[in-house]
């Protein structure tokens, strides 16, 4: 099922706690093959086949994104998003969050990110 508590997600994000079907025509990231920044931006790099002077700051990812988002929609799945970026100092997901934030309020077509991480038993 997906999140149920209080808090109100934007529209563009998504966080699931479940195990329910991937989200079709989704780029599938793996959080625990991202767990640092340069992991992060080599699996997008990767996944999106984005340009290879990608570099490694959050501009040049929201640079190359945008670039992305001007060619039509993207969903970004990350499974096991709880390992997403738990390598890197504290901040570094928020900015990640900042980023993705500020592409899908600016971009051309709609960005969808979904974040899952189904609970182990």
């Amino acid at each position: 099922m997906a999140d149920e508590d209080d808090r109100r997600w934007p529209d563009w994000l998504t966080v699931r706690r479940d195990d329910a079907p991937q989200a079709q025509g989704a780029v599938v990231l793996d959080g625990a093959a991202t767990r640092t920044r340069p992991a992060l931006f080599a699996a997008l790099g990767g996944a999106l086949a984005l340009p290879t002077h990608l570099g490694s700051t959050w501009d040049a990812l929201s640079d190359v994104l945008r670039d992305r988002l001007d060619t039509g929609p993207l969903t970004l799945l990350i499974n096991d998003a709880g390992e997403l970026l738990v390598d890197e100092p504290a901040g570094q997901y928020a900015l990640l969050l900042s980023v993705l934030g500020d592409l899908a309020a600016t971009a051309p077509h709609p960005l969808r990110v979904v974040l899952r991480d189904v609970p182990t038993t």
